[in-house]
């Protein structure tokens, strides 16, 4: 076991040693992806687990760890995500069972076959127990700017200039808002693994209850697929054609985008991993800007205000 966890940095092996199940392990092996927690896969003969490690840092993205591990449970009940098996409170640390499949990559996200697959998914996990928590991207992106200013954290150009149009979302969405149901909100393509039957969804840092349509838009947006397909999404999950369940997708992942530029410019300055979250955040808030710009945002905004 010592020699397992000798090339690991000390703190987590440290953690990792604390845990019953890591006694078992005939393998540790550390996870690619992840940019908020470090993963490890523990092989055991009982059946192989994933240990999340998180730092204290992530509370400045408002990730509740109580809630994660909650939602987590939730999303297992409803057949959508890995069941619990450990989690240390105040710790953070959770271990959840190992799924044996593939992981998706946007090519994987966006084969139209797979599309009414992650649909599917999706339906499970909405219609399934109350998560303990609610998210809303108004919310966060609010409570991140307040945090990136205090701090005197990177702001994109024009990032501000854009505040009236958000607002103009807003209204528009409480206007006639969809019934939350729960939703995991950040469901990237490697938060999706196909075990060859079914599509399940793990990592549940940004759970909360939530409208359907923005889990769509996200998907959508995070895999950055063609309108064609958001339609194809969206169709799969309501079951017909509507213009709009459509526009309302593409404003939440305007919105997705929006917000999720500032939880780069966040993590840029107090994640100790090594990754350029930066640019991975402009080119979010690119794409968000030519949609502000765009001569089709009026269209969306009446669509979804549309009786």
């Amino acid at each position: 076991m010592t020699s397992m966890l000798s090339d690991l940095p000390p703190e987590d092996a440290a953690r990792l040693m604390s845990l019953p199940c890591t006694a078992e392990s005939i393998g540790i092996d550390q996870l690619e992806g992840g940019i908020t927690n470090r993963n490890y896969r523990l092989r055991r003969s009982s059946g192989d687990l994933v240990v999340r490690l998180s730092d204290p840092g992530s509370s400045d993205l408002a990730i509740d760890r109580e809630n994660e591990y909650l939602n987590t449970l939730a999303a297992a009940q409803a057949g959508a995500g890995p069941e619990v098996v450990d989690y240390r409170r105040g710790e953070g640390i959770l271990v959840v069972r190992w799924i044996e499949g593939r992981t998706f990559t946007t090519d994987d996200v966006g084969t139209p076959e797979n599309l009414p697959r992650i649909a599917s998914a999706c339906l499970a996990l909405h219609g399934g127990p109350a998560f303990a928590s609610r998210f809303d991207m108004f919310d966060l992106q609010a409570r991140y700017l307040t945090l990136v200013r205090e701090r005197g954290y990177r702001l994109p150009p024009r990032y501000d200039e854009f505040s009236p149009v958000v607002e103009r979302i807003r209204l528009a969405m409480r206007e006639s808002p969809e019934a939350l149901v729960p939703c995991n909100n950040d469901l990237l393509a490697a938060n999706f693994i196909d075990d060859g039957a079914r599509v399940w969804l793990i990592d549940y840092e940004y759970s909360g209850s939530n409208e359907a349509s923005f889990e769509l838009g996200n998907i959508w947006s995070e895999s950055t697929l063609s309108d064609d397909l958001l339609e194809l999404l969206t169709m799969s999950y309501w079951g017909e054609y509507s213009a709009e369940k459509i526009a309302r997708a593409r404003l939440w992942a305007l919105m997705s985008k929006y917000g999720w530029t500032l939880w780069a410019s966040i993590q840029q300055a107090v994640s100790p991993i090594d990754f350029d979250y930066w640019s991975w955040g402009m080119e979010k808030y690119e794409r968000a800007v030519s949609e502000f710009d765009s001569s089709l945002l009026d269209s969306w905004l009446d669509e979804v205000a549309r009786p």
